[in-house]
C-alpha cells in the first residue's frame, strides 16, 4: 500500500493501519496553500486537455535525486524519464476518476493520522513530525495529500483487477512444479567464423531491402540550431572566494546547529543569596582560566545532581529545548568555550559547548564556495537575463545578442523535434524551436527558463522538410543490415543442419560446455536467452537427448539437453510462485490498460 509514495520517499517504509481517529483540515497550514498557488510555469506536457506544468516535474526530479534515487549529476538526463512517468500517473488518474473511484476526505484523514512515520513514542500523531517529513521528502501537507489520494485511487483499480485474476489449483501445482525444476544440458556457440562463406548482399537485395523498408529510412523535419545559455552556475566558476570569508560562513552556517552541552548550576534562595551564588560561579570561572577541567568542577560545585554526576553534560540539544536566556548563551558559544553567568527560573549557570554537531569544513568547504559565488553573481545574473529577453527580442541575428551580453553562440548538428540531445531534449526548447515565430518568420526564440540557473535563447540556421532518403545516401547502412539479416539467416540454417546431425548421430566432434541443475532463473555466465530455449525443449525419453538451438545476439547456441530433475516440494517456494503469477497477471493487465489509454489519450509534448 502506498508503494509509489514510498519510492518517492525511501527514508521511510510505511505500513498503514486505518485508525479511527480523524483530523480536520487544521492539519494543513499556511504553506500548503503557498504551495498550491505556487503551482504556476510554463507547461511541459497536455494529457488530454489538463497540463503538466514545468514546477510539478522539476519537483518530481528533486524528489527523486533527495530520496537518492539518482544522483544530483543526473539531473537533467531524468527530465525525459519522469515526464513520462507523470504522463503515466495522469492518464491512469483520469481513468480512475472517470471510473467513478472515490476516497473521501474522512478516509485521507485517517490514512495520514495512522502512519507510523508520523506518531510520537506514544504512538499519537504529531503535527511536528508530520511537517517536517514531508519536508525532507519534498512535499507540502497539501500536494502530500494529493498525491495520497492518486495512489489510493490507482490502488483500488489494481485491487480491483487482481480480485478479477485467478489461478486454479491444478495451474498452480503445474507452476510450482516447473518452477522447481532443474535441468542438466550442454552448450556450444556457433559464429559467423564456423560459416565456410560469409554472405555478401548484392544490388538486388539492396534494391529491395530498401524498397521494402524506405519508411526506416525516411528523415523527420530537422532544423540546425544557433543557440546561447545563460548559466549561473557556469558564472560562479570564475567566482574566487576568499578563504576567510569560506570559514564566516561556515561557522554562521552553526548558529543554529545542535550541541552537545554541559552546565554548572547553582541555585539561591534560603541557602544562599543571589549575590553569593554569583560570587560562587565566578570562583568557578577563575579556576577554569587557571587550568582546572570543567567536569571536575561541575561534579564538585553544581546543583544539578544528575548532570553532576556525568560531568555536567546535558547530552546532545537543538534550539527549543531549554528556556529563551539558557539557549541564547548556549548557541551563541562556539565549540570548547565557556559562557558567563546565565540566569534561569532553575538558577545560575555557567555553559560550555562541548561538542558542536557540524560537517567538518573541509567537508563543505567546496559547497560553500558554490553558494558564495552563485549569491555573488546573482545580480550579474539577473542583469543579463533582462538584457538577454530585451535584446534578443529586437535582434535579427544571434551572434551580436551574444556579443553584446558575453555569450558563446553555440550551433547544434540536425535535430528533430524527438531527437535532441543535451540542454536542446530538456522541455520547452523544441518547442520553440519549432514554433511558428522561430522556425516560419525566422524570429529569435522567447527566452526559455530551462531552469532556475540558465536560461536560453535560439534560432534556426538552416531547416529542412521531413522526407525518405534517397538509396544512395544511405546505401552503406542498407548494405549493412541485408548482410547482417543474410549472415544471421547463414548461420541458423547451418545450426539447424547440425542439430539435425546430432540427431541422427550424437558423436560428432564438439567443444561441448557443460551446465548442471540449472533452474529457470539461474544466474552466471550463461545467458537468459539460452536458459529459456532449454526449459522449452521436451523432457528427454529413455536416457536420449534432446537437442535445439536458439539465436542470441549475433550467435546460435547449440543446446543438448540431458537430464530433467523434477526437485523437492518447498511450499514457501509454491506460494511465493502462485503470488508472483498473480502479480505478474495483474501487472500485465495495468500496462495493457496503459497502452490502450496511451493510444486513445491526446497527448502532447510542450
Amino acid at each position: 500500500m502506498l508503494q509509489s509514495i514510498r519510492d518517492r520517499s525511501k527514508s521511510w517504509g510505511a505500513k498503514i493501519i486505518i485508525g479511527a481517529v480523524v483530523v480536520t483540515m487544521a492539519l494543513f497550514g499556511v504553506e500548503s496553500l503557498i504551495g498550491l498557488l505556487g503551482n504556476s510555469g510554463d507547461d511541459v506536457a497536455e494529457v488530454n486537455g489538463e497540463t503538466i506544468t514545468r514546477q510539478q516535474l522539476e519537483m518530481e526530479v528533486q524528489r527523486a535525486i533527495r530520496s537518492g534515487q539518482v544522483p544530483p549529476e543526473q539531473e537533467r538526463q531524468l527530465r525525459n524519464e519522469m515526464l513520462n512517468e507523470l504522463i503515466a500517473v495522469r492518464l491512469l488518474t483520469q481513468y480512475t476518476d472517470e471510473g467513478g473511484m472515490h476516497l473521501s476526505e474522512n478516509q485521507l484523514d485517517e490514512l495520514i493520522v495512522s502512519l507510523s512515520e508520523f506518531q510520537d513514542q506514544e504512538g499519537r500523531f504529531s503535527q511536528e513530525l508530520f511537517r517536517n517529513r514531508l519536508a525532507s521528502a519534498g512535499y507540502t501537507p497539501l500536494t502530500f495529500r494529493e498525491q495520497l489520494r492518486t495512489d489510493m485511487k490507482r490502488q483500488q483499480l489494481e485491487q480491483g483487477m487482481a480480485l478479477s485474476e485467478f489461478t486454479l489449483p491444478s495451474e498452480r501445482e503445474t507452476l510450482g512444479a516447473l518452477q522447481r525444476q532443474t535441468r542438466d544440458f550442454r552448450y556450444h556457440a556457433l559464429t559467423v567464423e564456423d560459416l565456410e562463406t560469409l554472405p555478401e548482399a548484392d544490388e538486388q537485395d539492396i534494391q529491395r531491402y530498401y524498397e521494402e523498408n524506405a519508411e526506416a529510412f525516411r528523415r523527420p523535419e530537422q532544423v540546425r540550431l544557433d543557440y546561447v545559455v545563460l548559466d549561473r552556475q557556469q558564472m560562479a566558476q570564475d567566482v574566487e572566494v576568499e578563504e576567510d570569508t569560506l570559514r564566516e560562513r561556515w561557522n554562521a552556517n552553526s548558529a543554529d546547529a545542535d550541541r552537545r552541552i554541559s552546565h554548572i548550576m547553582l541555585t539561591y534562595g534560603d541557602e544562599r543569596t543571589r549575590e553569593e551564588a554569583e560570587a560562587a560561579l565566578r570562583d568557578v570561572r577563575e579556576r577554569l582560566n587557571n587550568g582546572e577541567a570543567f567536569e571536575d568542577l561541575a561534579a564538585e560545585v553544581s546543583e544539578d545532581n544528575v548532570s553532576a554526576e556525568q560531568g555536567g553534560d546535558l547530552g546532545v540539544v537543538s534550539r527549543g529545548f531549554f528556556g529563551e536566556a539558557f539557549e541564547n548563551a548556549a548557541f551563541s558559544l562556539d565549540e570548547g568555550q565557556v559562557s558567563e553567568i546565565v540566569e534561569t527560573d532553575n538558577g545560575l549557570h555557567l555553559i560550555k559547548v562541548t561538542e558542536l554537531e557540524r560537517p567538518a569544513f573541509e567537508e563543505v568547504r567546496d559547497q560553500l564556495q558554490r553558494e558564495i559565488a552563485l549569491s555573488r553573481v546573482s545580480d550579474q545574473f539577473n542583469e543579463q537575463a533582462q538584457q538577454l529577453i530585451d535584446r534578443s527580442f529586437a535582434a535579427d541575428d544571434l551572434q551580436s545578442v551574444a556579443d553584446e551580453i558575453g555569450l558563446t553562440l553555440q550551433t547544434s548538428d540536425w535535430v528533430s523535434r524527438d531527437e535532441a540531445e543535451g540542454v536542446l531534449s530538456e522541455p520547452g526548447v523544441m518547442q520553440q524551436a519549432f514554433s511558428e515565430d522561430v522556425i516560419e518568420e525566422g524570429y529569435n526564440s522567447e527566452v526559455i527558463e530551462l531552469d532556475e540557473d540558465r536560461r536560453m535563447v535560439l534560432r534556426v540556421a538552416e531547416h529542412r522538410d521531413a522526407s525518405v532518403l534517397e538509396l544512395d545516401e544511405v546505401r552503406d547502412e542498407v548494405r549493412s543490415r541485408v548482410e547482417a539479416r543474410l549472415r544471421r539467416e547463414a548461420l541458423r540454417d547451418f545450426a539447424v543442419e547440425r542439430v539435425e546431425q546430432l540427431r541422427r548421430d550424437n558423436s560428432a566432434d564438439i567443444d561441448w560446455q557443460t551446465a548442471e541443475d540449472i533452474g529457470r532463473q539461474s544466474s552466471g555466465d550463461i545467458s537468459q536467452s539460452v536458459i529459456d530455449e532449454v526449459f522449452r525443449l521436451p523432457a528427454p525419453e529413455d536416457d536420449e537427448t534432446v537437442f535445439g538451438h536458439v539465436a542470441d545476439g549475433d550467435e546460435v547456441i547449440l543446446i543438448a539437453l540431458d537430464n530433467v530433475e523434477e526437485g523437492e516440494v518447498n511450499e514457501e517456494v509454491e506460494q511465493f510462485v502462485a503470488r508472483m503469477t498473480e502479480r505478474l497477471r495483474v501487472q500485465a493487465a495495468i500496462q495493457g490498460l496503459l497502452a490502450t489509454l496511451r493510444d486513445q489519450a491526446d497527448i502532447e509534448r510542450l
